[in-house]
């Protein structure tokens, strides 16, 4: 039996309704391998086996797995709640490790293997250490605010998709009622769509129902008025305005939820240690604070603003042959925390004199828009690890 300090190994390979489990020790002696299924009472069976492992054999527990925080959810969540601890197997790096060290067949239970022989192999090979990436516990408030901005830019997206629909039938049913306003989402516009069952009604309402509408002040009331008179409709008015106005309540809808989302980002904020800071730098947003503060989790992930700059998308690969010297996109970046930072940095040159002068320097070098923003963001990457790190806020230097 192996001495009781040395722990035990276990690797899962995350399937859709079923995942495979191999039970090792750290010389690579395979001790168990089971299937679960994804469910209450396949997680009950699974941490059963491993803590009657663990009081055999001791030592600390380890886990490495695929999918974290995507499909191998609630099981991932579940496994640090136990207090082990928790790999994640980057599966670009995987790739390039099956490459060079091929197995003889595929299947889950030699996937899972596979989780066991680079846990054993980590301390002799950088390429099997880089593909198990050690999950640092994140503040709960962090990733509450990770589930809202998801939940939020989803929302964004899709009223992002139903207000181009929307525009193009009434522009196609009603091109002058869609005139009568800058902006197709303004909330007055969308009362006054969804006031009748019927778009046609809308020419015929009197005055004094269209005060009566929520958001239409006099003002707009004066311009649907003087709409009203030359009010011409399609021959698609009949089945095409019920779906318009459908979509104006979604939108009305979208736009509520997203208002809400928004303000409880707020509440979390004051709690949370990076949104705050981030918050500290000019032209970073509630909403990118947040973003970022979510899809960071912890500085403690990341060794240095080098790490932090390429997770973020700010930071490009070095790419050598030779006499060759290049540079590539990388290709493991957080697309949600590379957006909000893009746009956070975006505001902040136009607030920060001394950054918008870096950007006009990288513009006149050539670059363009989207490469002088990453240029100075990669800065902003060293000063926002160094103020995580330290827990200062922003600073901004004196002219």
């Amino acid at each position: 039996m192996a001495s009781p300090s040395t722990g035990i190994r276990v690797s899962i390979d995350i399937g859709c309704y079923q995942h495979s489990v191999a039970v090792g020790l750290p010389d690579g002696q395979l001790l168990d391998e089971f299937d679960i299924t994804h469910e209450p009472a396949g997680f009950t069976e699974f941490f059963n086996r491993i803590d009657t492992r663990q009081l055999e054999y001791g030592g600390t527990v380890k886990v490495a797995l695929e999918g974290y925080n995507g499909h191998a959810r609630p099981l991932d969540t579940l496994v640090r709640l136990h207090e082990y601890q928790l790999f994640n197997i980057n599966n670009l790096k995987l790739a390039r490790f099956k490459e060079i060290f091929l197995a003889a067949a595929k299947s889950d239970r030699i996937d899972a293997r596979k989780g066991l022989e680079l846990f054993q192999l980590a301390d002799h090979i950088p390429l099997a250490k880089g593909v198990l990436q050690s999950v640092s516990a994140t503040p709960v408030v962090n990733d509450q605010l990770k589930r809202l901005t998801r939940r939020r830019r989803g929302l964004v997206d899709e009223k992002t998709r139903i207000s181009s629909r929307f525009q193009a039938d009434l522009q196609a049913v009603c091109p002058d009622l869609l005139a009568i306003t800058g902006n197709a989402e303004n909330s007055w516009f969308l009362s006054f769509l969804t006031h009748c069952d019927q778009l046609t009604k809308l020419s015929r309402l009197r005055p004094d129902s269209i005060k009566k509408i929520k958001s239409v002040g006099p003002k707009f009331a004066a311009i649907i008025t003087q709409w009203q008179p030359t009010a011409r409709f399609s021959h698609e008015a009949d089945y095409v305005g019920p779906m318009i106005i459908e979509d104006a309540l979604r939108l009305i809808d979208l736009k509520a939820q997203i208002k809400a989302l928004r303000h409880q980002c707020e509440g979390l904020m004051e709690a949370s240690h990076i949104a705050t800071r981030v918050d500290s730098i000019p032209g970073f947003s509630v909403i990118c604070a947040a973003e970022l503060a979510g899809e960071i989790g912890t500085i403690d992930r990341f060794r240095n603003d080098g790490s932090l700059a390429l997770y973020l998308g700010m930071a490009p690969l070095t790419k050598s042959s030779g006499t060759m010297r290049g540079a590539k996109a990388p290709r493991h970046v957080n697309k949600r925390a590379k957006a909000a930072m893009m746009i956070g940095v975006d505001r902040h040159r136009k607030q920060v004199p001394e950054s918008q002068r870096f950007y006009e320097k990288k513009r006149l070098e050539g670059k363009g828009h989207n490469q002088a923003i990453r240029a100075l963001a990669r800065h902003l990457c060293r000063v926002l690890f160094t103020m995580l790190k330290q827990r200062r806020e922003y600073e901004q230097r004196s002219p």
